[in-house]
């Protein structure tokens, strides 16, 4: 397998370092490593990587300070790991541009699973806004028909309002990624008031019962709960 991708990652510690590397490696990814920001900085510039891996606890600066510089340019997906687990760190991380946010210890598959994710993400960004070369997303039963704005599950039309409608495009215009509620928010209505976050909630528990969601089975969309939403993209 050699599928060719290039994966910057950049860890102080050297078993995190070493642990992700060969992972990364055995599955097929080129792999470079930093163990600063500013060496992080340096292999980016050089190498132009198609995903970084980012811890935030960094020796020399904050990893937050790498998102910022990389954003201001470009949109190389960026997964955080980082042993930092508030929310509001999560919802910080994200909101500054990160793509996805994984919390110290995580296992090889679930390591393996946000990559996938994030490297698909970037490819639907490089298609009219996420929709496919069909003007379509499609995951397991659920279908969305970008152009004609339908949704279905198992082939039937579910029947959803023009909001519930714009809040599933939008995810799975980013499917496999973690959308704040603030950005979904910002997205749907343009603005954010008090109630903004119940309103969401609202909506997204009509969708999960118009799609059929059920407690304790893989659904098609997740609560990450206290930071946003992500529409799944793989079984």
């Amino acid at each position: 397998m050699n599928n060719k991708y290039k994966l910057l990652v950049i860890e102080d510690e050297t078993n995190i370092r070493s642990f992700v590397k060969t992972i990364l490696d055995t599955n097929g990814y080129q792999v470079l490593t930093a163990g600063s920001l500013r060496q992080g900085m340096l292999v980016y510039s050089s190498h132009h990587p198609d995903l970084v891996l980012l811890d935030l606890g960094l020796p020399d600066e904050d990893g937050m300070s790498f998102i910022s510089k990389i954003r201001r340019s470009d949109s190389t997906p960026i997964i955080v790991l980082s042993a930092r687990t508030q929310e509001n760190d999560k919802v910080t991380a994200l909101d500054a541009g990160a793509n996805d946010y994984i919390t110290k210890p995580f296992g090889t598959a679930e390591l393996l699973a946000r990559v996938r994710a994030a490297l698909r993400n970037r490819r639907y960004e490089g298609i009219q806004g996420g929709e496919d070369v069909n003007g379509g997303y499609r995951f397991k039963d659920l279908e969305i028909d970008y152009a004609r704005r339908l949704v279905r599950v198992r082939e039937k039309e579910i029947k959803l309002t023009q909001t519930e409608y714009n809040i599933v495009a939008l995810l799975s215009q980013h499917a496999g990624r973690v959308l704040t509620y603030a950005s979904i928010i910002q997205a749907v209505w343009g603005s954010s008031d008090a109630g903004s976050i119940k309103k969401l909630q609202v909506n997204m528990a009509n969708i999960r019962k118009k799609l059929g969601s059920r407690p304790g089975e893989k659904n098609y969309i997740v609560n990450e709960l206290g930071v946003g939403y992500r529409m799944q993209d793989e079984a």
